[in-house]
This record gives structure tokens, C-alpha cells and sequence, in this order.
């Protein structure tokens, strides 16, 4: 029987599926054959994606009907964050190898916000083939904004259960490795060791700063990002009315016990998601507070709490003896059996609302109405309240956690230029704890008649100290006349009346707009 010819034995590629005309970057750069997942593959590299067909043989009856069924597959350029030549090595061998292909390693959305990363290997045994798309695919990743290339790291080994090295260690430092990013690492050996590295060290050397620790870490390395950029401009930074931004982005790893600002980031505690964010470039200006008495600068900050919230965590940092979880379960209990308001006054100046927002300002005009107390200052509409408080809080963020789904500040955004001013005054212990379990479910923990809620760009918080028989009453006091303020988790003992502004987009942090985010449940029963 005669041979067929070679044409006839030909097997055939399965057309690339129908496209429009091609967009600026989905101009093919390389086409060439690869073995993906035990099967040959026609391969085509654009700057804007990859994408394979089988390729067939062809259909004995020669109908092109069994080409056009085989399902195309494609990898957006910009989910890739890494590319590395393949090749088989002998146990110790450390250079060389037989080539067998490409690797390129993708970032991969998962459920409930999750990031994972995952590995797509071409085969061929051809070394200038491999090298020449070796090389294309570099200079495409390479091509990518945002993208870190070398980061200073703070690693805090005490933060919750002393997790932080292995988080950082284990899960972090190999996606750094595979994504070809050099690191500068600090593992924290005291509180405020973060901020003397950063008032000394050559930023100018990295393209981010990571900080792999919980809440009060992360306010560090953001506090002292901040103060470096002013010291920088050559600010008196006793004074700073308009500060400067931070020069490069910050990074946030969870290893604490709330983990808000990563929460809010990424809608998930999960180190692994936090460093592909990183990886990748992600980044979102977001807006920071100052904290400021009349005669210097405190603090850099996302959130702060007055009352209540401040007070637990002075009586956690009292017992940091006993474990994480045990230390502020018995903090919060204790504090609830032992509440008691403060009476002090709070001076703000409300965000000047569009007037397209009427619904909002209906509700702003009936917040104002509701508190007989409230008092217009001057012709720039400051306002002011006086009376007794449970807790305050101010929030320039959403402050999202496992405890509180829905963010303890929901209406407010990471950089709308504005603050969310809540305000609890004094109701019974039942009424508070009816207020304090809202947090944790989706209904509105603000629908109560003695919990008020502002947006504001400033606050002015002035504590009232009591005097004569009632100065026993003076509960938020310490041993040396100061008052505890939690801020991002951070304790903060101050005397006088605090000054809070906000300063819209003032530092960049690797994740994503909140808004992006897929709605998380409730995980959290402790009340």
C-alpha cells in the first residue's frame, strides 16, 4: 500500500478563535509550538496576552469542523508576575541543567477576595527558542508600572503569636524571590525600632517598605514613612499643617490579632494575597490622619479611638503577659463591667457636602438636630458638642475586620478626603452592648437614638477634667494625669486636647479600592 504524502500526514493547527481588530499590544510579537499540559500547542505572544490552541490531527474525512472545536486558552499579560527558564539538574547542581522549557507564574483570583499563584509550564527542548521568548517575556513584565524591584522589609517577631518571622519567612520571601524583588529585611528587636531605621535609611534604594506585623506595627512604619518625607522637605515637624507625601508605597502583611488596615486592603487576613498585591503593583492612594496637640506633632494615623476603645487597650498593654486572644478578651470584658463615660467636648468642621448628595444631606442636617447640645463656632461652621461619651471614634478609613464585616466606619472610603466622626453618648451597659453586636452582623450599628454619626475633615477632642467630689469620676486618667487614645491599635497617652486632620491621598499602600471587594460574612461571636 502506498505511503500517504507527507502533506496528507500533516498534522493541522486549530485556527485562533475569531478576534476584532487588534487593540495596541494584542499585535503578535512570537508564535511558536509548545508542549502544555502532554499536549502540542500553537503558542502566540502579544504584550497584552498569551494564547494557545491543541493542535489536531487532522480529520480523516478532512472536515475542519474538529480544528474549529478546540478551545482556545489565554493568560493576561498582567497577571503574570514571574517568568523562569526550566531545566532538569542533578541533585547539588546549582547552575546549568538540560532545558526543558518556560515557566510562568500567574496571580490567580480566588473566593472571598483570596490570591493565589499558580504555574503554566511550555515545553520545548530548543534553547534559542526558549531564550527568544525568554527574553520577550521579561521585557513585557518588565514594561509593567508599579511593579516593585526592590522593597525594605520590617518583620515584628512579637505581634500576636510571635507568627511574624514564619509568615514572613515561609509565605512572603519566596513569591519576593520568584517575582526576582530584592529585599532589605529588619526583624524589630523594640518598640520604635521601625522608626529609627526609617529616619536613617536610604530610601531612595527601594520601591516600597513592608511591614509584616499587626495593627500598631503598621502604624509605626506608616507614622515614620510619613515623618521621614517631612523631614525630607525640610518641615518643622512640630508644626505640620500641610504635610508632604510619602515618597514610596507601604506594604501591609498581616501577623497580628484584628488586622484592620489589611482587612480593609484586601478583604481578607491572608499573607499570601497580601504579597501578590504587593507583587503585582497594586496600589491605592489613601488618605491619613494627623494627631496633634497645640504645641507639637503626636502621630500619623488611619483611626483613632476616645473612651471606651482607648481604655481596653490601655488594660490589655497592662497584661501583656497573658496571650494575645486571652489578654483582650479579659480587657474588653473588664472595661464593659467597668463603664463609665467621659464627659468632654468635641469641636469639628464638617465636610462641605455636594449638593447632588441631598439624601446624605438630609441626614447630616437631621444628625445636627438631633443633639440639643450642638453648638455653630464662627463664620468657617465649626461645631461643637458637649457632654458625656462612651466612646469616640474618628476614621478616615472604613476599618474593616473580622469583628466588624461591614467596617467600623462603613460610609466612609480610603481617599474621599474626609472623616467619619462617631459619636456614643452615655446609655446603659445593656443598650452599648446591643450597639457593640451590630458591629458584627450587617446591620446598621449606627441606627440607635444615642449613637451619632458626622463626616468631617477636622476634630478638636477636649477631655473636661472633673474637680471637688467628683474628680474620683476622672475614669480615662493614669497614674501620671494622661489620657489613653487607641490609634490603629497603637495606645497613645496624652494630657491635653487632641487635633485631628485629615490629608487626602498622602500615602500610597499596595492593595485595592474597598469598593472592589467582595462582601464578607461575620466570623466573629465573642459578644
Amino acid at each position: 500500500r502506498a505511503r500517504a504524502a507527507p502533506q496528507e500526514r500533516r498534522r493541522r493547527v486549530a485556527p485562533l478563535a475569531a478576534a476584532p481588530p487588534a487593540r495596541a499590544g494584542d499585535e503578535p510579537l512570537l508564535r511558536g509550538i509548545f508542549e502544555i499540559g502532554k499536549r502540542s500547542c500553537d503558542v502566540v505572544l502579544s504584550a497584552r496576552r498569551l494564547r494557545w490552541s491543541p493542535i489536531l490531527p487532522e480529520s480523516p474525512t478532512g472536515d475542519s469542523s474538529v480544528a474549529s472545536q478546540a478551545q482556545e486558552e489565554i493568560i493576561e499579560m498582567k497577571d503574570v508576575f514571574s517568568v523562569k527558564l526550566k531545566r532538569r539538574r542533578f541533585a547539588g547542581q546549582k547552575k546549568g541543567g538540560t532545558l526543558l522549557g518556560i515557566t510562568i507564574f500567574k496571580c490567580l483570583n480566588k473566593e472571598e477576595n483570596k490570591l493565589t499563584d499558580c504555574a503554566v509550564h511550555l515545553n520545548n527542548l530548543s534553547e534559542d527558542h526558549c531564550q527568544s521568548w525568554f527574553r520577550h517575556l521579561k521585557e513585557i513584565l518588565n514594561g509593567f508600572q508599579n511593579r516593585p524591584k526592590s522593597l525594605k522589609v520590617f518583620v515584628n517577631p512579637s505581634s500576636h503569636k510571635r507568627e511574624a518571622a514564619h509568615i514572613y519567612y515561609e509565605k512572603v520571601a519566596p513569591l519576593f524571590k520568584l517575582a526576582d524583588i530584592e529585599t532589605d529585611v529588619t526583624v524589630t528587636e523594640y518598640e520604635g525600632h521601625a522608626l529609627s531605621v526609617l529616619k536613617e535609611c536610604e530610601l531612595q534604594a527601594f520601591d516600597g517598605v513592608v511591614c509584616v506585623g499587626g495593627d500598631g506595627s503598621v502604624s509605626e512604619v506608616a507614622h515614620g514613612l510619613l515623618l521621614r518625607a517631612q523631614i525630607d522637605a525640610g518641615k518643622d515637624t512640630d508644626c505640620v499643617s500641610k504635610p508632604v507625601r510619602a515618597p514610596i508605597p507601604l506594604g501591609v502583611v498581616p501577623a497580628g490579632t484584628t488586622n484592620i488596615l489589611a482587612h480593609t486592603l484586601y478583604g481578607i487576613k491572608h499573607a499570601v494575597t497580601a504579597a501578590l498585591h504587593i507583587v503585582m503593583g497594586h496600589i491605592q492612594a489613601v488618605d491619613v490622619c494627623t494627631f496633634s496637640t497645640p504645641s507639637r506633632l503626636l502621630r500619623f494615623g488611619f483611626s483613632a479611638m476616645f473612651g471606651f476603645g482607648a481604655r481596653t487597650l490601655a488594660l490589655a498593654e497592662k497584661h501583656r503577659w497573658m496571650p494575645s486572644s486571652q489578654r483582650k478578651d479579659f480587657a474588653f470584658i473588664r472595661t464593659l463591667a467597668d463603664l463609665k463615660p467621659e464627659e468632654c467636648e468635641l469641636s469639628f468642621l464638617p465636610l462641605q457636602i455636594p449638593q447632588e448628595d441631598a439624601h446624605e444631606k438630609d441626614r447630616s442636617v437631621k444628625l445636627s438636630q438631633a443633639i440639643p447640645k450642638l453648638q455653630k463656632c464662627g463664620k468657617d461652621q465649626w461645631q461643637k458638642i458637649q457632654g458625656h461619651f462612651l466612646n469616640v471614634s474618628i476614621m478616615a478609613i472604613p476599618c474593616l475586620c473580622s469583628m466588624a464585616p461591614r467596617g467600623l466606619a462603613p460610609n466612609t472610603r480610603l481617599n474621599n478626603g474626609s472623616m467619619a466622626l462617631i459619636v456614643v453618648q452615655n446609655t446603659s451597659r445593656t443598650e452599648f452592648i446591643k450597639h457593640l453586636k451590630r458591629y458584627t452582623s450587617v446591620q446598621n450599628q449606627f441606627n440607635f437614638p444615642f449613637v451619632e454619626t458626622y463626616t468631617v475633615r477636622e476634630v478638636k477632642v477636649q477631655p473636661r477634667l472633673k474637680s471637688g467630689p467628683d474628680a474620683k469620676e476622672n475614669v480615662c486618667l493614669n497614674a501620671e494625669g494622661n489620657y489613653p487614645w487607641n490609634i490603629d491599635g497603637d495606645l497613645m497617652k496624652e494630657a491635653s486636647g487632641v487635633h485631628i486632620r485629615v490629608h487626602p491621598q498622602l500615602i500610597d499602600l499596595y492593595g485595592v479600592n474597598t469598593d472592589d471587594l467582595e462582601s464578607s460574612q461575620a466570623t466573629c461571636n465573642c459578644i
